[in-house]
């Protein structure tokens, strides 16, 4: 009989773990802030690597629902000139292993194959604390608790389970992104969707950046990328869409106005994104009852890797409990040791692909390292 595990988070790595251990007949019960599946919107588009995120959607069984959701022709990507030169592009051919998805509905197959009840919404953690003998009681912002011998913190980077295991607290990595939509492209702003293309576009230049990724029908979602201390941003009133994206168009002076379109003629109020990491090569001694998986684990500023790691952490660990029923500090040593260098690899662009919706600095070095046969 394998004792039922606690997860905390219901994003993609918890919901992950919680499937594959339901494909090998073991109980979980995920405990979820957000009071529903729909209170929020997802995000937006996801690359899933055939190294890694569809590794765990393999041993999820939903391999043909991923199949099902991949928006075509999404994997073409473009280098462009800050004045909207297009440098290079490489396009589409549907051989690449990186197809794009929507994260809403990615989670949404997800969350369909778990048996009812799984997931326990509105349940936001204020806090977790040892009992001793590998148990720890978490407890609720309702005032609510729940004992367990088997916790899983998927729950981010702000994650409330990690104390338990580390005094690590994310640092601001020194740059952050301004997220931005434009919607009815191709018919209101056909300049601007004409420079993105087909599938994503990234404009660089030396501590500021533009990404672009055409979604699903001619949506499209901009990252606008700048090197800038905290107090920087906190002195924009990001309140006032209008204010905010105008200031944030002036670090852009002198661009292409297609370019900085994605900014001044959005379709909603640009949001804030700083990027947050946890010390690299974050580790923490093997604590009974207890672990974590993606950011609350290994919190790293974007590189495209973020959601695959945290669904393959979830599958990977998932599959050490079912192969050691009686014995799940084994299990999860075992995931421990091969998550932490899954994360270091990770971290390390050199000999990395990296590129996807969540990595536009990396993009941009990734492309030009392919342009020009160098590392960047």
């Amino acid at each position: 009989m394998h004792t039922p595990v606690t997860i905390v988070g219901a994003g993609l790595g918890g919901l992950t773990l919680a499937r594959v251990l339901h494909v090998h007949g073991i109980p979980a019960t995920v405990y979820e802030a957000e009071a529903s599946p729909a209170v929020r919107a997802q995000g937006g588009m996801l690359d899933i690597h055939d190294h890694n995120g569809q590794l765990a959607l393999e041993a999820a069984g939903l391999m043909d629902e991923f199949r099902a959701i991949v928006v075509e022709g999404r994997q073409s990507m473009r280098l462009v000139d800050p004045d909207g030169t297009v440098l290079h592009e490489m396009a589409d051919d549907g051989m690449g292993g990186r197809p794009e998805v929507q994260r809403a509905e990615l989670r949404r197959i997800l969350l369909d194959s778990l048996p009812a009840g799984t997931v326990r919404w509105g349940h936001k953690v204020g806090g977790a604390r040892a009992l001793g003998g590998g148990r720890h009681e978490v407890s609720f912002a309702d005032g609510g608790t729940v004992v367990t011998s088997l916790l899983v913190g998927a729950d981010g980077a702000w994650s409330r389970i990690r104390p338990l295991l580390s005094g690590a607290a994310p640092e601001y990595v020194g740059t952050s992104f301004v997220e931005t939509y434009l919607y009815d492209a191709d018919t209101r702003h056909p300049d601007t969707a004409k420079v993105v293309g087909s599938g994503s576009m990234v404009a660089p230049s030396p501590g500021k950046e533009i990404f672009a990724h055409r979604e699903s029908g001619d949506t499209l979602h901009a990252y606008v990328a700048l090197s800038r201390p905290r107090d920087w941003f906190a002195a924009i009133d990001f309140t006032d869409a209008s204010v905010a994206a105008a200031r944030m168009a002036r670090e852009f002076d002198g661009w292409a106005p297609e370019l900085t379109a994605l900014l001044t003629d959005a379709d909603t109020p640009p949001v804030l994104r700083p990027h947050y990491a946890l010390p690299a090569e974050h580790r923490w001694d093997r604590t009974p009852g207890v672990t974590l998986i993606g950011d609350a684990a290994h919190l790293a500023a974007p590189n495209g890797e973020g959601a695959n790691l945290a669904m393959l952490d979830g599958a990977e660990l998932a599959k050490a409990l079912a192969a050691h029923p009686d014995d799940t500090e084994a299990a999860f040593t075992e995931h421990e040791r091969a998550m932490f260098a899954r994360a270091a690899e990770a971290v390390t662009f050199e000999g990395t692909e990296v590129h996807g919706i969540d990595s536009p600095h990396n993009t941009a070095r990734a492309m030009l390292a392919m342009i020009t046969g160098q590392d960047g």
